[in-house]
């Protein structure tokens, strides 16, 4: 485990490093992934002026948005496609470490270049949270981190079989928009349909978070449902891993 990590560190700091020379390309991709909270900030906000927490909420969504999206279909599927990951299966050292320290990279950068805009903005609009739910959101927030990793990866692992895993991670995604609470907030659903959505990965994966940090969720009752599917989730992308390598050794001898 002490080896992992290390491991992991010298890569996390070796991407860190490339990440940055390409900053510029970064601020592009922060801004990409920072306009759909905030067309629904500017949407739900003039279509439900007296919602309470609508703006601290999609504030807050944002910054989530940008410490939990993961980008396995570029760092994974890419390099089955072109033959590099049977490279990587002959290195001492875990597959997916080169994926996972990459994902981090990029989320660090993002945290850097992108929360100071999203505070600014909470604190222009006076929707800073209370440092209490902002404290209760951690554990949230590292379990979202993990399930959408977990949805990513097993959307990515379908280039062993196909060459559509870009179309499976849009798929999800666009679930991820829809069921997550980035459409609307599952708050201002309907009783069963806001009932129905807090069952769901997508939501777990980004929307719960930022409910406990706007102060829309207990975050007692959210974990639970957190760990429920970080479980089901990580035997998944498990399996999904095992049966993989075996269809990549069979067709690449």
């Amino acid at each position: 485990m002490r080896g992992f990590a290390r491991l992991l560190a010298v890569a996390c700091w070796r991407e860190s490093v490339t990440w940055w020379s390409l900053r510029s390309f970064l601020i592009t991709l922060i801004v990409d992934q920072s306009v759909a909270p905030l067309l629904g900030l500017l949407v739900w906000t003039a279509a439900a002026p007296g919602a309470h927490g609508v703006t601290s909420y999609y504030l807050a969504l944002a910054a989530v948005q940008l410490l939990t999206v993961s980008f396995e279909q570029h760092t994974f599927a890419n390099a089955v496609y072109d033959g590099t990951f049977a490279d990587t299966l002959v290195r001492p050292q875990p597959a997916l470490l080169g994926a996972v320290a990459t994902n981090l990279a990029i989320r660090f950068w993002y945290g850097v270049f992108g929360l100071p805009v999203v505070v600014a903005a909470a604190a222009a609009t006076g929707a800073l949270p209370r440092p209490a739910a902002l404290l209760a959101a951690v554990p949230s927030l590292l379990l979202a981190m993990a399930l959408r990793f977990c949805l990513t990866c097993g959307a990515s692992f379908s280039a062993f079989w196909t060459q559509r895993a870009h179309g499976a991670v849009s798929l999800m995604e666009t679930l991820l928009f829809l069921l997550g609470g980035m459409a609307a907030p599952l708050a201002l659903l309907p009783g069963p349909g806001a009932a129905v959505g807090r069952l769901l990965p997508f939501w777990a994966a980004l929307g719960a978070p930022a409910e406990v940090a706007s102060g829309q969720a207990d975050v007692l009752q959210v974990l639970p449902v957190q760990l429920g599917w970080l479980v089901v989730l990580v035997g998944a992308v498990a399996l999904l891993w095992r049966r993989g390598l075996r269809r990549f050794a069979a067709v690449g001898g």
